[in-house]
């Protein structure tokens, strides 16, 4: 089933707001809670994510109904993507090497403000990419 391509969007602007608190104060701990945000959409769906939730109960029902709809599996890669760089962020922040946090936590957040401003979605045209070269691969 498809989803509203306004909700991975709008996931991907609180995305952004989180990463760039924790880039300006370093916090682990809401690293922490990103991470866990991109796991949940990783495993479930964006729909089953945090920022999912909030969109479909709040901030829907205000908008009106979709118009606009696209495959779910491009948008759930991109969370793994997102949960891949956001664990090496917390690895960085909790263990060391500072850097490792900084490049993490920048890159995660490069990406999510690419699709939250202009729609542009790294991770899923990562996904549609990988895809084309499995199936010309077979």
């Amino acid at each position: 089933m498809d989803i509203d391509v306004r909700g991975p969007r709008f996931g991907a602007a609180v995305t952004t707001v989180v990463l760039a608190v924790v880039l300006v104060t370093g916090s682990a701990w809401l690293l922490a809670w990103q991470t866990l945000a991109f796991a949940l959409g990783a495993a479930g769906g964006v729909g089953r994510s945090p920022y999912g939730w909030l969109f479909r109960t709040a901030v829907r029902p205000r908008i009106g109904p979709p118009t606009d709809f696209e495959a779910p599996e491009p948008p759930r890669f991109a969370q793994a993507v997102g949960l891949l760089f956001a664990g090496l962020g917390l690895v960085g922040y909790t263990l060391g090497p500072d850097w490792l946090g900084l490049a993490a936590t920048g890159a995660a957040l490069a990406a999510a403000f690419l699709n939250a401003v202009f729609g542009y979605c790294l991770g899923c045209e990562t996904y549609l990419l990988l895809r084309r070269v499995t199936v010309r691969a077979e």
